[in-house]
């Protein structure tokens, strides 16, 4: 299916590499008891990133024995050494960070960082602070993915303030910030909000709003921004529908993709696509993901087209470095090399880790070797 397979990629790959590789990072609670059995078997399923929930996933009273349970997994992952997805903790406070980094002991060579929740500018440096002293005790290699969802930067009145803030101890610490997450739970919460499966959360105009505020600030194509990961989605059972599925029926008329079509329909995923798309459009990329059956889609729609390739290689040529226009090879629309080169440059890198699909490939086709049904 691919005219370029995507490459191979592990904990010690550049960062950049490795930003662009996160995919659909599922998150799991940190109490599973067969959590290092799930991590595996979701490896063979294609997952490439996890986040270990000590946070909002668990109970607060369950935390002390989350810990254990994360110390006793990790070990069991390290004694069967097999390949497990990038892996990541997502701790409360700071002072977990150094603890956790010290009871792993060897079995910490399988965790490639932490995520750090409800990130300002206060509240984000204490954690960095924390995850540098342990990376340098440790002597192992330590990423943070910051979660913005703190009421500061969903207020209007404060959000330029937290934004700048942000942006200022992200910058200082960036050879360590691997992604920003957003929460958009936690935004939605703040109002009383929750969207439903028929809505993508840029139809939730305060959620929109913040979302273009944070890639306007931090994810800007100049050397100064950062990969931003796309909202999780919620669903994924079918409900009650108010309105027509967003999906058309043309793109799914050949062979057996009615069929998947109608999968997808039935366990929500419609809107889940919609939303990929709209990551897309809006400057994210990769997203969270609280099921296993979010995963391939998510994928799938990584998955550069040859369309884009060609025109991401023509825009990149050395001839045109000087700017100019360009008709493109599918004659369909005009390139511009200056505009148009860091966009090219994004999808090369997309390109490497998720692969270039054949010409005569389209998303659906990979829909359909991707999704179990």
């Amino acid at each position: 299916m691919f005219h370029k397979e995507p490459c191979d990629f592990h904990a010690g790959s550049p960062a950049d590499l490795l930003s662009a590789a996160l995919g659909a990072t599922l998150y799991s609670p940190a109490t599973r008891p067969r959590l290092a059995d799930d991590v595996l078997k979701l490896a063979r399923r294609g997952v490439v990133s996890m986040v270990l929930c000590l946070e909002d996933s668990i109970h607060d009273a369950e935390v002390e024995d989350a810990e254990a349970n994360l110390v006793r997994q990790f070990e069991k992952l390290a004694e069967q050494g097999a390949e497990t997805p990038l892996l990541f903790i997502r701790v409360r406070e700071p002072e977990q960070i150094p603890d956790l980094v010290q009871r792993l002991g060897p079995a910490v060579r399988l965790l490639s960082g932490f995520v750090l929740p409800k990130f300002t500018e206060e509240r984000g440096t204490p954690f960095l602070e924390a995850l540098v002293d342990a990376e340098s005790v440790s002597g192992h290699k330590l990423y943070a993915m910051p979660v913005l969802e703190s009421p500061e930067l969903l207020h209007l009145e404060t959000r330029t303030a937290t934004l700048t803030g942000i942006a200022t101890t992200v910058d200082k610490y960036r050879d360590r910030v691997l992604a920003l997450r957003l929460g958009v739970t936690d935004f939605c919460s703040g109002y009383g909000l929750r969207r439903s499966p028929d809505m993508t959360a840029y139809d939730v105009r305060i959620v929109a709003g913040v979302i273009a505020d944070v890639v306007n600030v931090l994810g800007r194509a100049d050397g100064t921004g950062f990969t931003i990961t796309g909202p999780v989605w919620e669903y994924f059972r079918l409900q009650e529908r108010m309105f027509k599925p967003q999906l058309r029926r043309s793109p799914f008329l050949e062979g057996s993709a009615e069929e998947l079509r109608t999968t997808l329909i039935e366990h929500d995923m419609d809107g889940l696509l919609s939303e990929i798309a709209l990551d897309r459009a809006n400057g994210l990329l990769g997203k969270t993901c609280i099921h296993p059956s979010h995963v391939p889609p998510v994928h799938a729609l990584s998955v550069v087209s040859h369309e884009e390739f060609s025109d991401a290689r023509d825009i990149l040529r050395p001839e045109r470095d000087g700017g100019g226009v360009l008709r493109s090879a599918y004659t369909n629309k005009m390139n511009e090399a200056r505009p148009h080169r860091a966009w090219a440059e994004r999808t090369l890198l997309r390109a490497e880790v998720f692969g270039v699909a054949r010409e005569d490939i389209g998303f659906v086709d990979l829909l359909t070797a991707g999704i179990p049904r």
